[in-house]
């Protein structure tokens, strides 16, 4: 068999990120590009030399393109991978999978009956980094694992990102934006959620752009800026996270798991690697005990879907998967806005980790 054919539809920022692992597995090819501006898939084409570009249709329409990598801002996520699945194609979705749960159940519901596949960020959970957390936690290190604590905050995006405005509201906020890495780790290593609450505030309604051609150039803001969550998993264990563009001291990548024996420091979600340290029960130091390193990033959840395709089995980064992480933020949007707990009505079986053996950059198609 041949490589699996990938199209890309968004030719935004991230799209780099995505089409430079993706060209370097050898069981991927990337053969088109899209976007509503075809002057910028032009661009993207020319530089990472891929042959077809122009507008979403040439994605769509491409005969060679299986699966169709959705890199377009959160509110056109639905319409665009609905537009694949219509075309005969697999889906993989930057995050978040939906803005909401009605349009993720049709989107879910569509691509059953098609026989479809869909994927969606984050992939991050597949890398070395947590998948080796991963493996800490059920080999027994640190006890019966019981609570969570995560913490991302900043002072947000606008004063480095060249258009943040989106960044600050429908589908994005720090809760939607960055959520679904900390609420996607979380499942992976606690299993699904059942109940959320949450508090939400908004410390100014409008920000100013920081950099770029739109620097200082004002935009609205229209969703809660601070989010504080605690979530019940369907095990009993308990989390609590904080999501903040409103903190002057940044905090990223903060992930601590308790145990009865032990706590373990994860990597950071958005991440594919890095270290994994440990405090054991009486001792005060920290003990760094795997250090991990990622031959890949984005992409790699393409891949290992890709890979699933050809081998007729089950892929990791599920659109159910996905699905719950949006069903757990818009509870925890529907209790900030209610005040009470909510219950989350989905649920998600969690894949085995990867296999020892799992390389990005073998040729297995």
């Amino acid at each position: 068999m041949s490589a699996v054919g990938v199209g890309v539809i968004g030719a935004g920022v991230i799209s780099d990120a995505y089409i430079k692992s993706m060209q370097s597995f050898p069981d991927l090819k990337v053969v088109a590009i899209g976007d509503l501006r075809p002057e910028a898939a032009q661009a993207k084409a020319e530089e990472f030399g891929i042959e077809a570009h122009g507008g979403p249709e040439v994605v769509l329409s491409h005969p060679d393109v299986e699966i169709v990598v959705n890199l377009t801002i959160p509110i056109a996520h639905v319409e665009v991978a609905l537009a694949a699945v219509a075309a005969g194609k697999h889906v993989w979705s930057e995050k978040p999978f939906s803005l909401d749960q009605d349009s993720g159940l049709k989107l879910l519901a569509t691509a059953q009956d098609a026989g479809l596949r869909l994927g969606c960020a984050p992939d991050t959970f597949l890398g070395p980094g947590l998948q080796t957390s991963r493996k800490i936690i059920e080999k027994g290190d640190i006890g019966e694992p019981l609570t969570a604590l995560t913490l991302m905050q900043s002072p947000g995006p606008e004063s480095w990102h060249p258009n943040p405005a989106f960044l600050f509201q429908e589908g994005a906020g720090p809760l939607w934006d960055i959520g679904p890495y900390y609420l996607t780790t979380l499942v992976q290593l606690f299993g699904p959620v059942a109940a959320v609450a949450g508090l939400g505030s908004k410390s100014r309604d409008k920000r100013t752009i920081g950099s770029g051609p739109l620097q200082g150039t004002d935009f609205d803001v229209t969703v809660p800026t601070h989010v504080s969550a605690i979530a019940r998993f369907e095990s009993g264990q308990s989390s609590q996270s904080i999501f903040s563009f409103d903190s002057p001291l940044p905090r990223q990548g903060f992930v601590e798991i308790t145990g009865s024996e032990a706590t373990l420091a994860v990597p950071d979600p958005n991440r594919f690697d890095g270290d994994i340290r440990i405090r054991r029960l009486g001792s005060e130091d920290w003990e760094v005990v795997a250090s991990t390193e990622a031959s890949a990033e984005r992409g790699t959840g393409v891949l290992e879907m890709a890979r699933a395709i050809r081998e007729d089995r089950p892929h990791r980064a599920t659109g159910a998967l996905a699905f719950h992480a949006v069903d757990v933020m818009a509870s925890i949007t529907q209790s900030i806005e209610t005040g009470a707990f909510v219950d989350v009505t989905s649920t998600v079986e969690i894949p085995a980790v990867l296999p020892d053996d799992w390389d990005v950059h073998a040729a297995t198609i």
